[in-house]
């Protein structure tokens, strides 16, 4: 499915409007390139599991977990990831298949650890048709 988002808030409310859906050990792979609009997604998605910490990018930590909302939600930032055995080394199995959700950013980074029925979002930009339009694809 492709959707467009004309504004940061559509963005936003898709994200949190997916979240409605979310299940314990849903797994969404968030990826585009950076400025894209991943962080304002996972913001919207955080709220919409009714998760009320504010939500930044992980970038440096590589994970960060909110708790308190209708799931915990796993939120991971890949970027910096240079080999999948790092991942080990955080755990990462306890978290992908564990009772919360999962929201990786930068998913490609770690494609051969990503199980089969995870949901993918690609945000990309078309400068085409303004600033701040984004084409948001949900496979």
């Amino acid at each position: 499915m492709k959707l467009e988002s004309y504004s940061e808030n559509d963005t936003f409310e898709l994200g949190r409007s997916l979240a409605g859906a979310a299940m314990p050990g849903s797994i969404y792979c968030l990826d585009g390139d950076l400025g894209a609009g991943k962080t304002i997604f996972a913001k919207g998605f955080a709220e919409g599991l009714c998760i009320e910490d504010p939500i930044t990018s992980p970038t440096f930590t590589i994970i960060r977990e909110y708790e308190g909302g209708r799931l915990p939600l796993y939120h991971f930032d890949v970027y910096r990831i240079s080999d999948p055995d790092e991942m080990y080394a955080l755990g990462y199995e306890e978290y992908f298949f564990g009772g919360g959700v999962c929201l990786i950013e930068w998913s490609e980074l770690i494609e051969e650890l990503i199980p089969e029925e995870a949901v993918r979002i690609t945000i990309k930009r078309d400068p085409a048709k303004g600033a701040d339009f984004r084409e948001i694809e949900i496979i």
